[in-house]
């Protein structure tokens, strides 16, 4: 009853440019503030200080909202929505997420840095998401001290993030490559231009039913477009290679395969969710958006149980439900 309360994050908008490939862009900036130390160093009486500082940046008045203590389902919702890091000590002291009243941007207060600002848009939309985040960052900025030095640049408490504090990344879904064989030769072709690939809850996931977190810690801005558009051509070829018949035979096979499943693992459930995607962009159910199957995986997520038996049994029936309205 609180999830579905609870506002759809703005990276589910129906206006998502090249959204059969790409589900989001972020814009993702870390600052720290100056004469504190770093989160895992910093003792709670700083913790506590620099969220007051975050705080009194920004008021509440300014259409934010300040989620400290999270609940479970909370925490779920917002790691699902992709507005949370999977990691984030949400039931710590002197933590906190502020998220604004649309769901286009997210802090992260005393994460590993003091602030992790993103702004998360549909689609294929790096500019936007760009703006929306540099606008927020300019208006705190004015309020708060950021830690930097001549030598490195903005301060941050992994070295890699140092400099520019500053990650750029999109998620695709590219099941026609990974399909057709092609995906391991694409992700090498990246990686050589200083691109990194996780999965798509982040650092530590996989790559599980074809959906790609794609990103860049420099600002090279015209390097990572180009190389997310040459991932966007690639997958359409991909998919265009795959017979119909192939994705209907598969998509049957979901179907048959989750309403014989009591219970899924989240692995199983983003395999399952991948070809539920592929067939809605295809002639098989093209008269539905990929935008719902989107829709469909932040709420994969959405458990209040420590229990993976638990967990397992909702997913099958969370699954079992919405593919009765592809079926």
């Amino acid at each position: 009853m609180v999830l579905r309360a609870m506002p759809p994050p703005a990276w589910l908008s129906a206006d998502a440019p090249q959204g059969d490939v790409v589900l989001s862009t972020r814009w993702r900036v870390a600052r720290n503030l100056r004469g504190f130390r770093f989160p895992h160093h910093a003792t709670q009486e700083e913790l506590r200080n620099v969220l007051g500082q975050v705080k009194r940046a920004l008021p509440q008045a300014e259409g934010f909202e300040f989620l400290e203590r999270l609940t479970h389902a909370e925490r779920d919702y917002l790691v699902g929505c992709r507005l949370l890091s999977p990691e984030f000590p949400h039931r710590s002291p002197a933590r906190a997420v502020i998220v604004d009243h649309g769901r286009n941007l997210s802090l992260m207060i005393n994460e590993e840095d003091h602030i992790r600002l993103q702004s998360v848009s549909a689609g294929w939309s790096l500019r936007k998401a760009a703006l929306t985040s540099q606008e927020l960052l300019e208006r705190i900025g004015s309020r708060l001290d950021f830690a930097q030095s001549e030598r490195f640049g903005y301060l941050a408490a992994s070295p890699y993030n140092a400099g520019h504090g500053l990650r750029q990344s999109a998620m695709l879904h590219l099941i026609g490559l990974a399909h057709t064989k092609q995906l391991s030769n694409v992700l090498k072709a990246v990686a050589a231009r200083g691109i990194s690939a996780r999965g798509l809850f982040g650092e530590a996931s996989r790559a599980v039913g074809a959906f790609l977190q794609f990103s860049i810690t420099h600002p090279a801005e015209a390097e990572f477009v180009g190389a997310c558009e040459y991932l966007i051509q690639a997958e359409r070829k991909a998919r265009s290679s795959i017979q119909s018949g192939v994705i209907r035979e598969r998509f049957d096979q979901i179907v048959d395969y989750v309403n014989q499943s009591r219970t899924l693992s989240l692995a199983d459930s983003l395999r399952v969710l991948g070809w539920a995607r592929l067939a809605t962009t295809s002639e098989v159910r093209k008269s539905e958006s990929p935008r719902l199957v989107d829709e469909w995986l932040t709420g994969l997520e959405v458990r209040n149980s420590a229990d993976e038996e638990t967990a397992s049994r909702q997913r099958a029936d969370f699954l079992r439900k919405r593919l009765e309205m592809l079926s």
